[in-house]
């Protein structure tokens, strides 16, 4: 185990400095180069040499690319030109605001998700499992946007039930202050992330009553309820463990998304503003946050295989 476990983290490690050098380069790829597209077109040469000459620009790669992992270890992840503020301070503005929102609709998507699609396993082929099945295939295929639009329609609009504007407190307290305005937005981004996990909780569950163990379970006399709580769920939780680790990506744009659907303040809001002024210190940043936290998330998720699944052992390859 701590073989592998040395070995995953030195792969994680890699893969965060490819991903670094990734976004480097990408910086360095802009049109006119990283000063014409902070400083506009309008800007003079005079202007444009002084900013490289300033941010260090004007330097052999190599050096350049070693000051910005200096930088990175110390918190900073540029500057954005276009709202006057380190993009540091921006994303501890907005990060917990997004984590608030995806952790509360990924928790709600499980509590959802995993009794729903072990339900259908136990009535595979009935109307019940054919009613879930087109759900969340409709679910599943419909634009996050559309889906937030209907909430907003059927629950704010008609029903008059919740706000259609997500919570605008600037902190995270502020923000909890105005739950019942959180509801739309978790629900959005948590029936999407329902329609994913059910069908994987549907599959693995049918896998396991298939097993050896289940039909000697059932051959002592135990209860299905028993059977099914006791042996079947923590065996059928792990495949949706393994996409929740990589659903990371797909979480934080179906935030994105969903933030701006609801005008809600995270990090979401924040990229999708960036995107549309070109405010690219904002956007590397977040992709940059985004890919290590896939990254993370994929590490964490192998970790725990060896928690939900005794039966798993990890062994490094001579």
């Amino acid at each position: 185990m701590a073989g592998y476990l040395t070995r995953r983290i030195l792969q994680a490690f890699v893969v965060v400095i490819l991903v670094t050098i990734i976004v480097f380069v990408l910086l360095r790829m802009l049109p006119g180069g990283p000063a014409r597209a902070i400083l506009g077109q309008q800007a003079t040469a005079a202007q444009v040499k002084a900013f490289n000459h300033q941010q260090g620009f004007d330097r052999p790669l190599a050096l350049q690319y070693l000051d910005y992992l200096k930088r990175l270890l110390h918190g900073d992840l540029g500057y954005s030109y276009k709202l006057n503020q380190s993009v540091t301070s921006l994303l501890a503005q907005r990060l917990p605001k997004t984590l608030l929102l995806t952790v509360l609709s990924t928790v709600v998507a499980l509590l959802v998700a995993l009794p729903v699609g072990i339900a259908q396993a136990v009535r595979r082929n009935r109307a019940t499992d054919y009613i879930i099945t087109g759900v969340s295939f409709v679910l599943y295929a419909m634009p996050i946007f559309f889906l937030g639009l209907i909430l907003i329609i059927v629950f704010a609009q008609q029903l008059h039930w919740f706000s259609p504007q997500a919570p605008q407190g600037d902190s995270f307290t502020a923000v909890l202050s105005q739950a019942n305005q959180l509801i739309l937005p978790v629900a959005t981004l948590a029936l999407i992330t329902v329609a994913a996990f059910s069908r994987y909780a549907r599959s693995a569950t049918l896998d396991n009553l298939g097993e050896d163990y289940v039909r000697t379970a059932r051959a002592k006399g135990a209860l299905e309820r028993r059977v099914l709580a006791r042996h079947v769920t923590p065996n059928a939780i792990v495949p949706v463990v393994t996409l929740l680790g990589l659903y990371v990506p797909y979480l934080f744009s179906g935030s994105l998304v969903t933030e701006a659907t609801f005008n809600y303040p995270g990090m979401g809001l924040l990229f999708w503003n960036a995107a549309q002024t070109r405010d690219y210190p904002i956007l590397l940043a977040v992709a940059l946050i985004v890919a290590i936290a896939t990254v993370v998330g994929s590490l964490v998720v192998d970790l725990l295989y060896s928690v939900l699944d005794p039966r798993v052992r990890y062994v490094v390859a001579a």
